[in-house]
């Protein structure tokens, strides 16, 4: 038996279950057979956590990886690697039992790590001239072969929409055919690979495809090029599908949804406005904090993202900190009754050792979800106010919940179910059964079948 996951960054149950499923004949035959539903992300509900989440079993506060920055020492973020996941994955486990893994862009796995097969690493890989592969010398056959590594699509918020398209689809293109290339040529026990296409699209085009945003003109182009791009999505996936014989247990699996983003908070705006932030100057267009902030006044300050991130200036703790430790939990409590009362409707302000099993690396004091998802955070200053009604270029936020389709021998046709990311990893192993341990979060559908 083989194993084949085709991750699919961002895709939404409304478009591939309802919405587009007659455009997508691929994928619709396969849940067809499968055994289907929605798939909850992780709170974040953010690329870099949630992958992580779903092929380690851990949540972020095990992880200590809060999204795709996370807090180094002072007050600075740094972009995630693959150095800071400290817990072995899915390909770790199949191949300390033997088998033959080829994990290809998945997040969190640039710089390249080493494997019982082969790996490409992800979008946040720096440029084609760094190591991105494992073994390092497979680079060049793949060049070869399929030409330089396309790992993400470049500014794709920046409303370039043509250029934007063409090179989704170049990318997409290329990625499938490394799949191909690598299950037909190398045979490993265990592929998966993550395609970042749908989201990048998502995040340039969803205001013209989703007819609840408010930016939305029924009948523009754009709508109509995003569901062709998601028909030719569907074809890739026909075709990896094409070489796969029936031996395989194929999953498809995407970390989150998408869903209209209606505004945005200006997180650090509404500190200073209740008093817990200062700044030395104040800018009169969007200016990165770090740049204006006085610390020495500062007990508080947020950082934007898809959720706000709430950190306190402790004392001991921060190099310029104010906030004396005794005061942390009335403080915590005083933002969240005021952030949850003035906040759009669905507003959720969280603990991080509420909700996760335990916490590592320098986690937030708070996290807050503005509206269930439908705002995101924005952590510039000098906007003038707090509600924004849009983020740049970008109409899309993300969404609670993602697909999940198994579908293979031993497998029984149905749905819909309701599954959580981190089952996938934990099915994974089952289908090998490699044991997953007791650390290992989420439920194990290869036995439910």
């Amino acid at each position: 038996m083989r194993v084949l996951v085709i991750g699919l960054d961002c895709v939404p149950p409304s478009l591939v279950f309802d919405r587009w499923a007659e455009h997508l004949p691929h994928l619709t035959a396969l849940r067809a057979r499968a055994l289907w539903g929605t798939l909850r992300s992780c709170l974040p509900p953010i690329t870099v956590p949630a992958w992580t989440c779903m092929v380690s079993g851990r949540d972020p506060g095990e992880l200590g990886i809060y999204g795709f920055r996370n807090r180094a020492d002072g007050y600075a973020l740094r972009v995630a690697t693959s150095h800071d996941v400290r817990c072995k994955r899915v390909w770790d486990r199949l191949g300390e039992s033997g088998y033959s893994v080829a994990p290809l862009f998945v997040p969190l796995t640039s710089p390249p790590t080493p494997v019982r097969g082969r790996m490409v690493s992800c979008f946040l890989t720096p440029n084609v001239q760094a190591p991105y592969t494992f073994p390092r010398a497979w680079k060049e056959e793949l060049e070869t072969d399929l030409g330089p590594y396309r790992m993400d699509v470049e500014g794709f918020r920046k409303g370039e929409l043509d250029r934007i398209v063409d090179d989704l689809y170049t990318m997409t293109r290329q990625h499938f055919a490394m799949a191909r290339h690598t299950w037909t040529k190398h045979r490993p026990d265990f592929l998966m690979m993550v395609e970042m296409g749908p989201d990048r699209l998502h995040h340039a085009l969803w205001h013209h495809l989703d007819p609840k945003h408010r930016r939305y003109v029924p009948g523009n182009r754009w709508e109509e090029e995003a569901r062709a791009y998601y028909a030719a999505l569907d074809a890739e996936v026909g075709e990896l599908l094409s070489v796969v014989d029936d031996d395989t247990v194929v999953i498809v699996a995407s970390d989150h949804g998408a869903q209209s983003m209606e505004g945005a908070i200006a997180i650090n705006e509404w500190l200073i406005q209740e008093g817990w932030l200062t700044l030395r100057t104040t800018p009169t267009e969007p200016t990165p904090l770090r740049e204006v902030v006085d610390w020495s006044k500062t007990r508080v300050w947020g950082e934007g993202g898809y959720y706000a991130r709430l950190f306190l200036n402790v004392e001991g703790r921060e190099p310029e900190g104010v906030v004396p430790p005794g005061d942390v939990d009335t403080i915590r409590n005083a933002l969240t009754d005021a952030l949850e009362e003035w906040g759009p409707a669905g507003t959720q302000v969280h603990r991080p050792e509420d909700v996760y099993k335990s916490v590592r690396g320098n986690p937030p004091d708070l996290m807050a979800v503005f509206g269930d998802l439908t705002h995101r955070s924005v952590g510039t200053v000098g906007h003038g106010q707090v509600l924004l009604d849009t983020d740049g270029e970008d109409g899309c936020n993300h969404a609670w919940d993602g697909i999940f389709m198994m579908a293979g021998p031993g497998v029984d046709a149905k749905g819909p179910v309701s599954a959580e990311i981190y089952d996938v990893g934990r099915t994974i192993l089952g289908l090998f059964d490699v044991p997953a341990g007791e650390s290992w979060r989420g439920r194990d559908w290869s036995k439910t079948t």
